[in-house]
């Protein structure tokens, strides 16, 4: 009589897994566990007891409570959709792990031999008033005597504009920047133009009619 009333008080349930599977159908009790429900469902779907744990049930379109203690109420026809979560990929395979560590690299960062009063400066313009990378990088990047020609440039500015002589002051201040960034050789080395050169000497691989010329007198054309 006792087995006869299990039976009677048991319900069966269909179990639907997210996948190409067929659903099958299992005898439940009424009331159980989540914790046994699960361990139930994956004896009955052949799932591996380290993949038990990553078992999620969706029961009338809510998801179960993930915890063990929680408690389930089924009825007689009711469909449970199963879904094993995948395991997440190793940390090296992880893509937002390398988007962060390229991130990282990304940024803009002051040498550690900076005096302590830059240092702290920086820290609160990117930590406090978030600044973007590239506002930094144009303020520390650039050396005080640079910070002062600016300054006297917007000194100097008005002064261009009272005496109409704007766009005069804009060109000058072109071919001032150019001269800066000429550099300088040093000895033994070969400008890019071979009229500078010693002897316009020619540099290698330039492409001219005498090298043409003894091109066709070897044979090569």
């Amino acid at each position: 009589m006792a087995a006869a009333s299990d039976e009677q008080e048991a319900v069966v349930v269909t179990l639907r897994a997210v996948g190409p599977s067929r659903p099958t159908t299992l005898r439940l009790p009424p009331l159980l566990s989540v914790a046994d429900l699960r361990r139930r469902i994956a004896h009955n779907r052949r799932i591996i007891a380290a993949e038990e744990v990553r078992i999620r049930l969706v029961l009338r379109g809510r998801t179960l409570p993930h915890q063990d203690d929680a408690q389930v109420k089924l009825r007689d026809g009711d469909t449970l959709i199963i879904a094993v979560v995948p395991k997440p990929p190793a940390n090296h395979l992880r893509d937002d792990d390398y988007d962060q560590e390229e991130e990282e690299e990304l940024k803009f960062k002051i040498p550690q031999t900076t005096t302590w009063w830059k240092r702290k400066v920086f820290m609160f313009l990117r930590d406090k008033l978030r600044l973007p990378d590239i506002i930094l990088m144009a303020l520390f990047s650039l050396s005080m005597k640079a910070w002062i020609i600016i300054a006297m440039w917007f000194v100097l500015a008005p002064f261009a504009q009272k005496y109409e002589i704007g766009p005069i002051y804009i060109l000058g201040t072109g071919f001032f920047i150019i001269l800066l960034n000429l550099g300088r050789r040093q000895q033994g080395d070969v400008s890019a133009y071979s009229i500078f050169n010693e002897d316009f000497r020619e540099l290698p691989g330039t492409l001219n009619a005498d090298r043409i010329d003894r091109d066709i007198r070897a044979g090569q054309f």
